[in-house]
């Protein structure tokens, strides 16, 4: 006989940590059900220690930066490994914290693989469990292309095994991961090639974003080849990696490939069908506003689905769907409308709302642009001098501000209470309204002409 809970979360990634966990709040006897470690792709080999790296990264150019103010650096050294261990200490450390926060929770938490029995029954090795609601938050994995010699490459998760930084990487893509971890790697000392199928890197961001980063790529050392595509990988007798691509240039042999082109979503283990779950041509789970299913009772959040792929996002809808099924309220749910992002690049990019080419399709005529590009008073002194541009959309006659997109030393930080703003309803009159903090990167979006 199955065991029942009012609700079983499958994933212990964000969404289905917080799922449980506000549901367990309201009172619901709740499970979770997970194979790895609890964290999910965040935790593990995802926003946690892909931040540590980028930190790390972020001090690089800060000593690359300090002569300018007068510090003499005769020495530099970087640990890679030192550095690695502290990484993974600290996800060992959340991996633990969250064991705790479902005990803490009153929520049992079951070790294995999940697959459907039927519409309310997941199996798990030898047991079954059966809930009124079952929410999938099985998340994504890394994509790995159909080439010959791909197995020689590894993915990001691969990235966060490295005990060394490889001299020469090859990384193949052109999303937030890809833009990400090639500057991380030549921060650290790496020699990069970007190679990009296309012609531009973050395809899915306001124009203004994907030239600017693309030219800082270029500026800080970086090699990017756009209008390339890898047909195969082999392994030479010395041991490097030689890329055979197609288009106009020439990717040199390198010690290590990285595959950025994309995740793909953990449904194919589920046995979805038996529940009779549709899916999408990709494997993702269509959903409506409410994160339902087609199947009454059984929900998807997070990666798995076809909406934004971020933490927060999982984190949101996870706890808005707890509080609708369990909480009295029947028409919370997580509009998903002005959520902001941020790339961590070098200098990082922060995005909320429509893009400029969005807003002109949406509301033609009616759009007003402000844009800013100066450099930053930090860059005053240093031999790199990288630009901040930002950009304000805005439409009607009231102005109203429906996208903020930034490139600049220090947008990552200031993008959330910007973000609050504009999910409020903004104008740009209410920017100019704002008193700006001097000297700061941050006032020129309230001094923006």
């Amino acid at each position: 006989m199955a065991q029942h809970y009012d609700l079983i979360a499958i994933g212990g990634g964000s969404g289905g940590l917080s799922v449980v966990e506000r549901a367990a709040r309201h009172g619901a006897r709740c499970a979770l059900i997970e194979a790895a470690r609890l964290g999910g792709t965040c935790v593990n080999v995802g926003c946690v220690p892909k931040k540590v790296m980028w930190y790390a990264a972020h001090l690089a150019h800060a000593l690359d930066d300090a002569p300018g103010y007068g510090f003499r650096l005769d020495y530099f050294g970087f640990d890679w490994q030192k550095l690695k261990l502290a990484r993974d200490r600290l996800v060992s450390d959340i991996n633990e914290w969250y064991l705790g926060y479902l005990a803490e929770a009153g929520v049992t938490l079951i070790r294995g693989l999940a697959r459907f029995a039927d519409a309310h029954t997941l199996a798990v090795g030898g047991e079954r469990y059966s809930a009124d609601h079952i929410v999938i938050a099985t998340g994504g994995r890394p994509q790995v292309p159909d080439v010959p010699g791909a197995r020689f490459g590894i993915t990001s998760d691969g990235f966060f095994e490295l005990d060394a930084c490889p001299a020469r990487v090859a990384i193949v893509g052109s999303g937030y991961i890809a833009v990400e971890l090639a500057g991380m790697l030549h921060a650290l000392g790496a020699e990069v090639t970007l190679l990009v199928r296309k012609d531009q890197v973050l395809r899915s961001f306001d124009a203004m974003l994907r030239q600017q980063l693309l030219e800082r790529l270029r500026e800080d050392g970086i090699t990017v080849l756009t209008h390339t595509q890898v047909r195969a990988v082999a392994r030479l007798a010395s041991g490097a990696l030689s890329l055979h691509c197609e288009g106009p240039g020439s990717a040199p042999n390198v010690n290590a490939v990285l595959w950025a082109i994309g995740r793909e979503p953990n449904t194919d283990a589920l046995d979805l069908p038996v529940a009779g779950v549709t899916l999408n041509p990709n494997g993702s789970i269509p959903t409506d506003p409410y994160q339902n299913t087609n199947v009454p009772g059984i929900y998807a959040i997070g990666d798995v689905t076809e909406r934004f792929h971020l933490t927060p996002v999982a984190i949101a809808a996870g706890r808005r769907l707890a509080d609708r099924l369990f909480g009295g309220q029947p028409e919370r749910h997580l509009p998903y409308a002005n959520i902001p992002t941020v790339v961590f690049t070098h200098p990082p990019i922060g995005a909320v709302g429509l893009t400029e080419e969005e807003a002109r399709r949406q509301y033609g005529d009616a759009v007003r642009i402000y844009q800013t590009r100066f450099r930053p008073m930090y860059h005053a002194f240093t031999v790199r001098q990288p630009q901040t541009v930002m950009k304000l959309v805005c439409i009607g006659p009231e102005e109203k501000i429906v996208g903020c997109h930034l490139i600049g030393e220090g947008v990552d930080e200031m993008l959330q209470g910007f973000a609050v703003a504009i999910r409020m309803g903004a104008t740009k009159r209410d920017f100019d309204d704002t008193v700006a903090i001097h000297p700061t990167s941050a006032e020129e979006l309230v001094t923006m002409r």
